[in-house]
């Protein structure tokens, strides 16, 4: 049976047990396969014990020392004892440049270290003795992340100004780059969150009046790319110009931040704002998809033919169905759009079926310049039928021509 010698009132430190009469450090580290917090355990005997319950620095050093072999020990290994209890007496019993030395030449955990009030300076020149003169036992984890993401930074080749610094925290960003912005002003020193502010409502004036539409090809939620990129386009040159002495991070933290707000806004808005052209058909018209599932949008409810086919895209559209289809069987005209290829068909049959035969259709097709074009065309198609398409070509009838247009078009995008 196992009781509990000593312990620190943190209780993440390895605490002392006695098993069956022997003396044991046990600590937790590490998962299982299921997630569960891993406990190793390795024994000591009564002068070790009397270290660990006197000198605080000395217990965190072994403790640093023992959660790489933790590490290694993986999901289900066990714990290398040997080499556990062969680094008892160098980090508890030795000089402290014999400890140092010991520091270069074994595997240690630096964030450990760190949590518990490590002077960073000091263990940047190995001086880790030294280092911990102000060790304490509770542990800072926020200082962790902290020295991480400027470690980050530096390794990318990056220093980061008062202003700039101030500019990640009011984002939320300066720990992690790719946590969505939220606007923090109690994170920002107060002297220097004026300046912040200016530097926001410069992006906020940039940005006005653009938006950042839904594009329902990429689910019902999403937003367009081509939009986010515009508005990030605007949102930056405007920074750098207004403030050329802030750094890449800061200024992209500012148009992340103006376009999540953007895009988060386009979530509450109908997928297609073209609702003047309800009502303004008299006939159904049927969508369908690449894997023929169907509905019918009827004459004479509140919400556009244009709307209810592009919430039909955004619930059906995937990476394998990517082509849709507006069909007006009563006039004999479809309008079928190709995501894939950026191309779109028109399609109008000239003379119906008699006799079992299949109706003749003429297909005609066209290039389309991203989302807002496909929106335009759509819009056009439900109020007019094919005629109102026409202004929007030129549409081509032979396949290997708009083949070579598309594939001219492709290339110049490139």
């Amino acid at each position: 049976m196992s009781e509990v010698v000593f312990a620190r009132e943190n209780g993440w430190f390895p605490r002392v047990v006695r098993d069956d009469g022997v003396l044991r450090i046990e600590l937790g580290a590490g998962a299982d396969a299921n997630h569960d917090p891993r406990t190793f355990s390795f024994p000591i005997d009564e002068t070790h014990h009397a270290v660990i319950r006197d000198e605080l620095k000395r217990h965190l050093l072994l403790w640093s020392a023992i959660l790489p072999l933790c590490d290694a020990a993986g999901t289900r290994g066990a714990l290398d004892e040997d080499a556990a209890v062969t680094l008892l007496d160098p980090i508890l019993f030795s000089a402290p440049a014999d400890v140092e030395a010991l520091f270069q030449r074994i595997r240690w955990d630096r964030s450990r270290l760190i949590a518990h009030g490590a002077d960073i300076e000091l263990l940047d020149r190995g001086q880790i003795w030294g280092a911990l003169r102000s060790a304490t036992e509770t542990a800072d984890w926020p200082r962790v992340q902290k020295h991480q993401a400027d470690r980050r930074r530096t390794q990318r080749g990056v220093t980061l100004a008062p202003l700039d610094a101030a500019i990640l925290k009011f984002t939320g960003q300066y720990l992690h780059g790719a946590t969505i912005p939220k606007r923090r002003p109690d994170e920002v020193d107060p002297a220097l969150l004026p300046a912040v502010l200016r530097v926001i409502a410069t992006a906020e004036r940039a940005s006005a009046g653009m938006r950042i539409s839904r594009d329902p090809r990429r689910g019902v939620r999403a937003t367009s790319k081509q939009d986010w990129e515009r508005l990030k386009a605007a949102v930056d040159a405007a920074v750098r110009s207004a403030y050329p002495e802030l750094v890449e991070d800061a200024v992209a933290t500012v148009s992340f931040l103006m376009c999540s707000e953007a895009a988060e806004r386009a979530k509450s808005v109908p997928l297609e704002d073209g609702d003047e052209f309800a009502g303004s058909r008299s006939t159904k018209l049927i969508f369908t998809d690449d894997k023929e599932v169907a509905e019918t949008w009827s004459p004479g409810g509140s919400r556009s033919a244009a709307t209810e086919f592009w919430e039909f895209v955004g619930r059906r559209s995937a990476g394998d169905n990517e082509v849709f289809t507006i069909e007006d069987e009563q006039l004999g005209e479809g309008l079928q759009v190709h995501f894939y290829a950026d191309s779109i068909a028109r399609i109008t049959t000239v003379a119906p079926g008699v006799g079992g035969a299949e109706p003749e259709y003429r297909v005609e097709y066209g290039l389309v310049d991203g989302l807002d074009g496909y929106r335009t065309l759509v819009r056009a198609f439900v109020s007019g039928g094919c005629a109102a398409l026409d202004p929007y070509g030129p549409w081509m009838t032979d396949v290997a021509e708009f083949e070579r247009a598309r594939r001219q078009r492709d290339a110049r995008k490139s």
